[in-house]
C-alpha cells in the first residue's frame, strides 16, 4: 500500500556564494499528488529537487521522506564501461532481492519472514519487473541491447535507457528534471501515461507546458510574489498563467498607488515641517493659534501614517528578463538544399529551399535524422548525396550546449547577452561552469542571436529553457525576418508553429516516407 508515501521540507533553505537559491521552503506532497516546479533559469529548481532527493545537504531545515525514491536527472550520468544491461541490472535490484527473500522466507518456511517479504514483493510488482522494464525500453525508443556500451550511446539514447531503468523500479517517490528532453511524441505519451497514474508522489521540473497541464495536480512557483514567499497554486498550468498574470497586475498596481502616497504624505510633511521651523505662533487663544495646533497634530498623523506605509510597503516587482532579440534583417533566397542522404543517419528525397522570413517546422521520431539534417543544413556534416547552399550567415543551435572555457564569464562570450534579455545580474560575472543548465542554455542561445544570422536553425531550442522564455522565443521566431528551420518535440510549440511549412522525417531505413508539406 501506497497511502501512507509522503515527502515533507520544514524550513528548507540552501545558498551559495550569490545568495539564497531556495529560502525557507515548507511543504507537503502526498500519495497521489503531482507537484510541478517551475520558475525562471536560475531560480533554484534543480537544487530544491537534489535537497529532496537528499543529494544536496541544506543550510537550513528538513526533509522527510515515506517510501522509496527515484531521481532523473537533468542531465543523466553515466560511468564509463558499463552497457545497458548494467543500468537494468541495477534498476531491478530490489525486485530480484524481493523475490529472493521471499524464496529464502519459504524454505524452511518463517511465516512472519514470508508475510513481510510477501508484502514488499507486493508492493513494489517485483514479479512484472521485467516486463516493465522490456515495455519502457520500447515505448521510450530506448536501446534494448543489454551488451551495447553506453559511452557508444548518444546524450539522449542514454538519458532514454536510464529514464526507462528509472519507470521500471516503481519508486514510491518519483523525481524528475526536465523529463521530456530527448522524447520524441511517442514517448511523450507514455511517460504522461505512467506519471498520471503513478500511486505514490510526483515532483517534476519541466518547461514541457502541455506535460504540466496534464500531469500536475499542483504547481509551486519559485518566482517572486509580492509577499517575498513562494507559493502553491492548484491545476495545471494554463490556470496557473492567467492567475500569475492577474497577480502580477495586482502588485504593480498597488506598488504604484503605494509609492503616489508615500510622495504625496512626504511632501506634506515636508510642507508642514517648513512652516514650524521658523518658530512663530500666533498669541494664544487666537483662531490661527487653533489652527496651527491644529496643523501640528496633523503633521504627526500624516507622519505616523508614512511610517505605517513604510512597514507594510510592498516591494517594487522585479523587472522580468525581456527578450529582445536583435533585428534580423535578411532578404531574398538564403538556403537551397537537394535530396541528401547521410547513410544509416539521413535519407531527404526532398529538395528544401528557404527565402527570407520562411519558417520550417522539422518533425519525425527519435533516429529520424532532425538532427543530422539541421548539421547538415549549417555544413557541419558534408551529406554523401546532395548539396547545401546558402547566402548569408547561418547560425545553428544544437540539442546540448557545449563551451570550450567553463572558466570564462558570460558577458565575456557575449557582450550583448543583458541588451537581448537572457541574463541579467551577477549572472553576467559567473563563471560559464557555475551557471544553471537552464542559463548556460540562455547563454548560447544570446551568442547565437549577437551575430545577427540571416539563417537561424534551432534543434530542440525548448530545452532547458524556463516558460516564460519559451513563450517569448516562439513569438519571436514567428515574427523574425531571418529564415528558420526548427527541430522540436514540443508539444505546445507544435501546436504554436502549426502554419509553418513543415518536413516529416522518418526512420533512415524507410526514406521513401519523408516528405514535406506546405503551409
Amino acid at each position: 500500500m501506497r497511502s501512507h508515501v509522503h515527502l515533507t521540507t520544514q524550513d528548507l533553505t540552501k545558498g551559495y556564494e550569490a545568495g539564497p537559491v531556495v529560502d525557507g521552503i515548507s511543504l507537503t506532497v502526498s500519495a497521489g499528488q503531482r507537484l510541478g516546479i517551475i520558475g525562471e533559469n536560475g531560480r533554484g529548481k534543480t537544487t530544491l529537487l537534489r535537497l529532496l532527493a537528499e543529494d544536496l545537504t541544506p543550510d537550513q531545515g528538513t526533509v522527510t521522506r515515506h517510501g522509496s525514491l527515484s531521481l532523473v536527472r537533468q542531465e543523466m550520468p553515466f560511468h564509463e564501461g558499463k552497457t545497458v544491461g548494467d543500468l537494468l541490472s541495477e534498476a531491478l535490484r530490489e525486485s530480484r532481492d524481493a523475490l529472493s527473500e521471499l524464496d529464502c522466507a519459504a524454505e524452511p518456511f518463517d511465516e512472519q519472514r514470508y508475510t513481510e517479504a510477501l508484502a514488499h514483493a507486493e508492493n513494489i510488482e517485483a514479479w512484472d519487473a521485467e516486463r516493465r522494464a522490456e515495455i519502457a525500453l520500447k515505448a521510450l525508443d530506448a536501446d534494448h541491447d543489454r551488451a551495447t556500451p553506453l559511452a557508444r550511446l548518444s546524450v539522449g539514447q542514454r538519458y532514454r535507457v536510464r529514464l526507462a531503468c528509472l519507470l521500471a523500479e516503481r519508486a514510491d517517490v518519483l523525481l524528475l528534471d526536465e523529463p521530456t528532453n530527448h522524447l520524441d511524441a511517442g514517448a511523450l505519451a507514455f511517460l504522461t501515461e505512467r506519471l498520471q497514474h503513478h500511486h505514490g508522489v510526483v515532483v517534476l521540473v519541466s518547461h514541457d507546458r502541455t506535460l504540466l497541464d496534464e500531469v500536475c495536480t499542483q504547481l509551486l512557483d519559485l518566482d517572486p510574489a509580492p509577499d517575498g514567499e513562494v507559493h502553491l497554486h492548484g491545476g495545471g498550468y494554463r490556470a496557473f498563467k492567467e492567475a500569475k498574470r492577474a497577480e502580477r497586475q495586482r502588485w504593480e498596481q498597488r506598488f504604484a498607488q503605494e509609492e503616489a502616497e508615500h510622495d504625496e504624505l512626504a511632501e506634506k510633511v515636508e510642507r508642514a515641517q517648513s512652516r514650524l521651523r521658523d518658530g512663530w505662533r500666533p498669541p494664544k487663544g487666537t483662531g490661527k493659534h487653533q489652527r496651527t495646533t491644529r496643523a501640528a497634530n496633523k503633521m504627526r498623523n500624516v507622519a505616523r501614517r508614512l511610517e505605517e506605509l513604510g512597514d507594510q510597503r510592498v516591494g517594487a516587482p522585479p523587472p522580468p528578463l525581456r527578450f529582445t532579440p536583435p533585428e534580423l534583417e535578411a532578404s531574398g533566397d538564403l538556403l537551397h538544399a537537394t535530396p541528401l542522404e547521410v547513410p544509416g543517419r539521413l535519407y531527404l528525397t526532398e529538395p528544401i529551399s528557404l527565402s527570407a522570413g520562411e519558417k520550417l517546422l522539422v518533425t519525425g521520431p527519435n533516429g529520424a535524422g532532425k538532427s543530422t539534417l539541421l548539421n547538415v543544413l549549417a555544413g557541419r556534416i558534408t551529406p554523401a548525396r546532395g548539396t547545401v547552399h546558402h547566402v548569408g550567415r547561418v547560425a545553428l543551435l544544437a540539442q546540448e550546449s557545449a563551451f570550450e572555457n567553463e572558466d570564462a564569464t558570460a558577458v565575456q562570450l557575449c557582450s550583448r547577452v543583458e541588451d537581448i534579455g537572457l541574463l541579467s545580474g551577477k549572472d553576467l560575472a559567473r563563471p560559464v561552469g557555475r551557471l544553471s543548465t537552464g542559463q548556460r542554455r540562455r547563454l548560447e542561445l544570446a551568442i547565437l542571436l549577437s551575430g545577427s544570422p540571416h539563417v537561424l536553425l534551432l534543434d530542440e531550442p525548448t530545452n532547458h529553457l524556463s516558460i516564460a522564455l519559451v513563450d517569448e522565443l516562439t513569438e519571436a521566431l514567428d515574427h523574425t525576418t531571418a529564415a528558420v528551420a526548427v527541430a522540436t518535440h514540443d508539444r505546445q510549440m507544435r501546436t504554436d508553429f502549426g502554419s509553418w511549412r513543415s518536413v516529416t522525417l522518418n526512420s533512415p531505413s524507410r526514406s521513401h516516407e519523408t516528405s514535406v508539406a506546405s503551409k
